[in-house]
Order: structure tokens, then C-alpha cells, then sequence
């Protein structure tokens, strides 16, 4: 029996990441026998065979093989099997990712700052969330790591990482043709070839087209919601110039041309009485009819990059790794926050960002000792622009934004074993981060700013003394950030370490800020994380078992908190503008444990099981008291963390027979799964009504596999008992007439059908 999630967490260091002390690009693995295949997956990553459960660190690795297997559409599936993480679609977006791990992310992917955590496209870090809920099509992993990162590759994040890693290329011909057909009318074609063109030299990529219709509907305009309408290609070539110098060119581009997305409002229209929609995915809203709100633009996320990577073995001990890349996104987007026929309170909005990496990377093996020395250069530009339009009150709130980011880091870390069982590993990272902002903001008598074509609208701003329509500024923010992990194994099967981790993420100014304000225009300031770690692996039952076990401990200071408060700005009592309000909280403390394991019950009979449980809290968070006028008070006791349910836990079983299917030898395989996530908050003050409530996914999946890997014809169910649960929300209840308190909801129940054909 092929168990691919076994053999997937092989990959992690077989496609040559190491998380201890290598650079990505030249270790390998090896398994032998499903029966043993925990026990033999070795690697060679430190120039020495080395089993993945000597890893000292907290990961949650899947193969491309695995997700296909279970019908995985995109990353957003992850979150529920990979303990203390959440992985969720952005509100009124249907490609943005909001990424949390233990604690640490960003609840608005705003221009202006980056998350917690960090996302890799083949090692290219992605400095802006649009665009980055990856579809899973020719994917030989992902990667999911938990806590700070930075000692080893690329950029610094505080909370952890998850890396989409793509196929390599083939010495041989190959063609490939998955398809998908499901319920809402869902068409999937992904056509995946590889060819040498000489000896040294191949060629390859794939084309994917991705369609669904909306889960509901908009009453408004007839329009499909919650659709789906993508078109991505990505193409690469691999050179070995020599037997120990190779090169890898690969670009992608994605069109994303679903329509805008609306949250369902969970009250009656304040000014309509418009009542509540049955159906939580259908909507009113009436942007895309209205002209002075959408602007003439049409929803549409469009993205691309290219990337040189360059590996060069010197000899037996040094080799160097060049990362090249550059990426650049555009963004439409039609954000009716009200969702109702009217212009109450409608946004249209344009995201433009653009990124340019370098990354070298010398790596170093002895005996003994070995390591990774690295630098790091980031040149990223964000610009966005949007109208709010609130057409009830006759006026419109204009923002520009124009976001300049440079850093630079160099890392090290080094590794040595002290004998055959105990292993000191330490490293450290020097980062620079310089941002550079301007931001307009605006308030126009009229429905339209004259950016988005209004040029009778009436500024209401430049004429008030004492405002500022115009704010640039700029900041720097460095440190120096350790790491240090102690590993000990005193037995073949048992591994047990320790880690400690500062992690760090630079300051800047709030992309939507009220400038006006003296504290704003210093910006925030960066925050720090101290986390350490205890662990042990372990494998059982002769190899057929593994397990990981992580016990964690989080002092998180100065946390970044993005947030949005209304304005009214002539006093009369009514909000008719609104700021951003990014705040730093002084202190946080986050504690949890992490369970994952595998087991081989027999040779057709598997199991894996995981949780985790996690207390996040905050200890200090100061704001001005309200009736001492010069003090501060603290509001920590009644704040909450984002996106971070206590507990969450995965079970799938796998139970797989052979069979002959229409004259072909092959085997069936049957995959049930249950997750499970306990209530969330979504936003810093809770709200029952807008807030996450526990909820548990069942998904099933049946698959063939021809022996000879020809083709493969799965069914898949996900959500089959139809669980309703929200994955984002807004509250606005006093912006606009209407009122604002909606959300947005996670697939409801589908059902596909797929088949993979192979052509070599």
C-alpha cells in the first residue's frame, strides 16, 4: 500500500528544504516498504542519513499525491488537519488568503503591511495576500510551518510559514490530464506536460482553467455568488549546465474574473427594513448596477512572476543557491459592504503591487558541523485607491495609498553534532526594514470621487483648517533575532528537542489612518515574538507508526492590530467617513500543544490523528480612559485574538483493497475525514452575532488507481452534512443608514467527480 501523506512528510527535506541547518536544493530520501515506510524514510540533507523525525521543528507537510487523492481544490483545505493554523478566503474577496498561525497573522490584508505569516511560491516569498489562495494543480507539496522563520531562507516572519512548492520537471516525455466535473455545475480541466529538449535541457508547465457556478445568487443584478472563474498557466525550464550547476526558469499568471463577492447580512436594513436572506449566500447587493459606486470597474484579480533559481555543488562541502524573482499583481474589486440594492455604504477598489527578491544562499557540510549563510533583499511597492460611497448621506470618503517597502537581512545558521545523539543547532538573523508611505484622504459632497471619474464632486476636506489631506512619511525598524534548538535522541525511534525563537516584524504607518491625529502620523511599531518549544518524535510499532508532539510558549509584544473606527466629521451626529485604527497591544502571552500521528494498522489499514489546543490572551493593552483625561486604562481583559479557535483536531482513516476495474489491476481506496474547529473570534471585541461558532466538516472520498498508474477516478465528497459556518465578517452598525453587521460563509456540501489520465 502507497500511504502519499507518509510519503509526503519525506518530501519536505527529499525536495531539499532542511528545517535545521541546509538550504533548499540538494537533499534527497529514500522508503522502502509500506510496512516500514515511517521507519526508512531517511535523508541526506546535512551530507548524512538522517531520518524527517529528527527534525526539531513543528511541521505539517502533504504530498501533491495526497491532496489529489482527497479531492483538495486549494491551500484553504489545509487548515483542516494542520493543528493551530487557519487558513480562510478574505472577506468580500475570493482569492485573497488571511493566514494565522498559533496566534500570529493578519485579520485585514490591507496595502501597507505585511501578515505573520509568511507565504513561498517555489521559495519566492509573496509579499501582498491577493491572489494566494493557490488552486492545488501540479503541486509536489506543501509546507506548513509553525512558529517564527527566518535563520534559514528568505524572509523573516513571526508567525510561521506556508511554502507551495511545484513539480520538477521529468528526464522523460510526459502529458497529463485531470479533470472535474461536481455539483454548481463545477468544470475543472488541468493539462500538464514535461519534455526534454536535449539531454541537459527540459521543458514543462501546466494550464488550468477552474469554473463553478455561485453557491447562491445575487437577487439584484442575476449575477452567480461565491462562483468561481480562474485561468492560471505556469511554465518552466531546467538547464544542468554542468553535473554540478543547474538553473530553473519558471514564470506563472493568474486571471481571477469571479464576481464580487457580498457578506450576508445578519440584521434588517436600518433605513429599508430590508429583512434578512434565508440563504446565506445569496445577496442584494447592487454595486455592480449602481455607477456612481462601482466606478466602470469590473471585479477581476490578475497576477504573475518569473524566477531564476541558480544551484552550483562546488564540491563535497560548499554549494551556493541564487533566488531571483519578480511579481506583480492588479486588482478590481466591487465591495458592497452593506450588501443591498442601494449605494448606502459601497466601495469600489483598485490594489496594484509589485516585488522584487534576491536571496543568495552559501551552504556548508562537514563531519560534524554544517550550516547555512544567507542574504536577503526585498524592493516591494503597494498601491491601492478606493471610494466609499455613501450614497444615503450624499457624500464619498476617498483613500490613496502609496506604500514603498525595502529590507534587507543576512542569516546564518549553524549546526553541530556533539555525538551520535545529541545535535546544538543555532542561528541568527540581521533585518532592516525601511517604509515609505503616502496617503491621501479626502471627504467629497457628491457620490464619486473625481479619481473614479466624479468631477463634480465637491471637496469637503481641503477648505477645513487644520486638516491634512496629505500625509508621507517613512520609518526604519531593525533587529537582530536568534534561534538556538537542542536535540536529543536516545533511541533510533525517539527524538526529543528543545527551541527557542525570536521572531520580528518591522513597523509602518496605517494605510487608512486619520493623519490629523499626532500619534498616527508616527505609525506603529514593530512587534516581537519569544517563543520556545519542546518536542518529541517518535516512531512506533516496528515503523508503522509515528508521532509528533510540540509543546509551545508565545510572549508576543507590541502586536500589530488592524482595525477600522467611523468618523463623523462635522459633529452633527452622523458617521459619514472612516479611518483605519492599526494599534500596537502591549503585551501577549500564547501557550498550547500540538499533536500529529500516523499509523499503519495493517497493510491496507491506516489512521492519522491530530490536534491542537492553544490559550491566547492578552496581558496588556493601554488606551486613553475616557474619564481621566491623560491616563490610560487597561483593555486587555476584554480583548480577544483573532481567527484562533482553543482547539481543533483532524481523524481521517484510509482503507484501501485490490481490484480488477473494467480488465485493469489496480486498488480502491476509501478516505473519510472529520475536523473539527471550536468557536472564533473575529474581530478583537467579541460579538456573538458575528462570530464563529464550533463547527465539524466530514469529507469522503472514493478513488481507483490503475497499477500502472495510467489513470485514477475519485469521487469526492467534502461537507457532506452541509455545516454552515462563517469564516469572515464586517461590523460597520453605525456607518451608513443601513447598518453593517454580515459575514461570509465557508463551501456548503459538493460533490465532484475526477480523473487523472497519464501519457508517458
Amino acid at each position: 500500500m502507497n500511504n502519499p501523506y507518509t510519503a509526503g512528510r519525506a518530501l519536505l527535506l527529499a525536495a531539499g528544504f532542511s528545517l535545521t541547518t541546509i538550504a533548499p536544493g540538494i537533499a534527497v530520501a529514500q522508503q522502502s516498504s509500506a510496512e516500514d515506510a515511517v521507519e526508512e524514510i531517511t535523508v541526506t540533507s546535512r551530507r548524512r542519513e538522517e531520518s524527517i523525525q529528527d527534525v526539531p521543528i513543528a511541521v505539517t507537510n502533504f504530498s501533491g499525491e495526497f491532496l489529489e487523492e482527497i479531492g483538495m481544490p486549494d491551500i484553504i483545505g489545509l487548515t483542516q488537519s494542520a493543528p493551530n493554523v487557519t487558513l480562510e478566503v478574505s472577506r468580500a474577496t475570493n482569492s485573497t488568503l488571511t493566514a494565522f498561525i498559533r496566534g500570529v497573522g493578519q485579520q485585514d490584508p490591507v496595502a501597507g503591511y505585511e501578515g505573520g505569516v509568511g507565504i513561498y511560491l517555489d521559495d519566492v516569498y509573496l509579499a501582498r495576500p491577493q491572489g494566494t489562495v493557490f488552486d492545488i494543480y501540479d503541486v509536489e507539496r506543501i509546507e506548513v510551518l509553525r512558529g517564527p522563520q527566518g535563520t534559514l531562507y528568505g524572509r523573516n516572519t513571526i508567525g510561521g510559514a506556508v511554502r507551495y512548492v511545484t513539480r520538477r520537471l521529468s528526464d522523460e516525455p510526459e502529458f497529463r490530464l485531470r479533470g472535474s466535473v461536481g455539483t454548481y455545475r463545477q468544470f475543472d480541466t488541468i493539462v500538464t506536460f514535461s519534455t526534454p529538449l536535449a539531454d541537459t535541457f527540459r521543458m514543462g508547465g501546466s494550464v488550468a482553467s477552474f469554473n463553478r457556478d455561485g453557491f447562491g445568487v445575487n437577487l439584484v443584478s442575476g449575477t452567480e455568488h461565491y462562483d468561481k472563474r480562474i485561468f492560471a498557466t505556469r511554465l518552466s525550464f531546467e538547464w544542468d549546465i554542468t553535473d554540478t550547476f543547474q538553473a530553473r526558469l519558471s514564470g506563472d499568471i493568474t486571471d481571477d474574473s469571479s464576481a464580487p463577492k457580498s457578506g450576508h447580512r445578519l440584521i434588517p436594513g436600518g433605513n429599508s427594513f430590508a429583512p434578512v436572506l434565508d440563504d446565506v449566500f445569496d445577496t442584494r447587493a447592487g454595486i455592480e448596477l449602481i455607477p456612481s459606486s462601482n466606478a466602470g470597474l469590473e471585479q477581476n484579480v490578475r497576477q504573475n512572476g518569473l524566477q531564476l533559481a541558480l544551484d552550483w555543488e562546488i564540491n563535497d562541502q560548499w554549494s551556493i543557491r541564487s533566488i531571483t524573482a519578480s511579481r506583480s499583481d492588479d486588482s478590481e474589486s466591487l465591495i458592497d459592504f452593506e450588501s443591498l440594492p442601494d449605494d448606502d455604504f459601497d466601495a469600489p477598489v483598485i490594489y496594484e503591487n509589485e516585488q522584487f527578491s534576491q536571496e543568495l544562499q552559501v551552504t556548508w557540510t562537514g563531519d560534524a558541523w554544517s550550516g547555512v549563510f544567507g542574504a536577503y533583499y526585498l524592493d516591494a511597492n503597494a498601491f491601492d485607491a478606493f471610494d466609499v460611497v455613501l450614497g444615503n448621506l450624499g457624500v464619498t470618503s476617498f483613500t490613496l495609498g502609496d506604500y514603498d517597502t525595502e529590507a534587507w537581512a543576512v542569516f546564518a545558521d549553524i549546526s553541530w553534532d556533539i555525538n551520535d545523539t545529541m545535535n546544538l543547532s543555532f542561528g541568527g538573523r540581521y533585518t532592516e526594514d525601511k517604509r515609505s508611505t503616502l496617503v491621501t484622504r479626502e471627504l467629497f459632497l457628491g457620490l464619486g470621487s473625481p479619481f473614479f471619474g466624479n468631477d463634480d464632486a465637491i471637496s469637503l476636506t481641503v477648505p477645513s483648517p487644520g486638516l491634512v489631506p496629505t500625509f508621507t512619511g517613512s520609518r526604519t525598524d531593525d533587529a537582530f533575532t536568534p534561534r538556538v534548538s537542542f536535540s536529543w535522541s536516545p533511541a533510533d525511534e525517539h527524538n526529543l528537542y528543545a527551541s527557542y525563537s525570536r521572531g520580528f516584524k518591522g513597523g509602518s504607518f496605517d494605510p487608512r489612518g486619520d493623519y490629523t491625529v499626532e500619534g498616527v502620523q508616527q505609525g506603529f511599531e514593530p512587534e516581537f515574538v519569544d517563543s520556545y518549544e519542546i518536542g518529541a518524535k517518535s516512531v512506533w510499532g516496528g515503523g508503522r507508526g509515528w508521532t509528533n508532539i510540540a509543546a509551545f510558549f508565545s510572549d508576543y509584544q507590541d502586536v500589530q492590530v488592524p482595525g477600522s473606527i467611523p468618523i463623523d466629521t462635522n459633529g452633527d451626529g452622523i458617521n459619514d467617513s472612516f479611518a483605519g485604527a492599526v494599534s500596537n497591544a502591549g503585551k501577549a502571552e500564547i501557550s498550547g500543544i500540538e499533536f500529529e500521528s500516523n499509523y499503519e494498522f495493517t497493510d491496507t489499514f491506516s489512521g492519522m490523528l491530530s490536534f491542537g489546543v492553544i490559550d491566547a490572551k492578552y496581558t496588556e493593552w493601554l488606551l486613553p480612559d475616557p474619564n481621566n483625561p491623560g491616563q490610560q486604562v487597561d483593555v486587555s481583559g476584554d480583548r480577544e485574538f483573532q481567527n484562533t479557535p482553543e482547539l481543533v483536531g483532524n481523524l481521517t482513516l484510509r482503507q484501501e483493497w485490490g481490484a480488477n476495474f473494467f480488465g485493469t489491476t489496480g486498488s480502491f481506496a476509501l478516505i473519510g475525514s472529520a475536523s473539527y474547529k471550536d468557536d472564533m473570534f473575529q474581530f478583537e471585541i467579541p460579538n456573538q452575532l458575528l462570530d464563529t461558532d464550533a463547527y465539524t466538516l466530514i469529507d469522503l472520498s472514493f478513488v481507483w488507481t490503475a497499477d500502472d498508474g495510467s489513470y485514477t477516478l475519485g469521487l469526492h465528497g467534502r461537507n457532506l452534512t452541509d455545516e454552515e459556518y462563517k469564516v469572515a465578517s464586517y461590523d460597520f452598525p453605525t456607518l451608513g443608514l443601513e447598518g453593517v453587521q454580515s459575514a461570509f460563509y465557508g463551501a456548503p456540501q459538493t460533490i465532484t467527480f475526477t480523473g487523472t489520465f497519464n501519457f508517458r
